[in-house]
């Protein structure tokens, strides 16, 4: 969807080599990078890219939600960070601790949040117990925050 939005320049980063095989297969990335996030720092100098998408990778058991600093790390003061994770009952340990830091991190001024919107139909459950209301789905967040500029010195 964003490349057919226009969005050409794009770098991935996958704990995976098969998955970065697969994501290299559909030539839509400019750049590809092993790293495994929460563990390594990401492959990018600071405030190098207008945007960071993480998708399907903030949830229990993946990613630790004490990467967003590295995401804010790479991210281009007035950037964009869009974060999603799954609303489903074996996630919502998680989900609480996301949402801690995500708002600790906006307390201190370091991003602010432009929209946090729950989406009924995430994906498809694996079990009836992670269904949301027996539908055969699993329901979501979607989070965008805005990287706040850096304020300009006092002399």
């Amino acid at each position: 969807q964003l490349h057919r939005r226009g969005f050409r320049c794009l770098h991935g980063v996958d704990g995976s080599a098969g998955m970065l095989e697969r994501a290299r297969s559909t030539g839509l990335y400019r750049d590809l990078r092993q790293c495994v996030l929460g563990r390594e720092p990401l492959p990018a100098p600071a405030e190098h890219y207008d945007a960071v998408t993480v998708v399907g990778a903030l949830g229990e058991g993946q990613v630790p939600s004490t990467v967003l600093p590295e995401l804010l790390r790479v991210t281009k003061p007035g950037g964009f960070l869009c974060l999603t994770t799954r609303s489903n009952p074996s996630n919502l340990r998680y989900k609480g601790e996301l949402e801690a830091a995500l708002g600790q991190l906006e307390q201190r001024g370091a991003w602010q949040r432009l929209l946090a919107q729950e989406v009924e139909r995430w994906e498809r459950a694996t079990s009836e117990e992670e269904s949301t209301q027996g539908t055969g789905y699993i329901s979501g967040v979607v989070y965008l925050y805005q990287k706040c500029p850096i304020p300009p010195l006092e002399e």
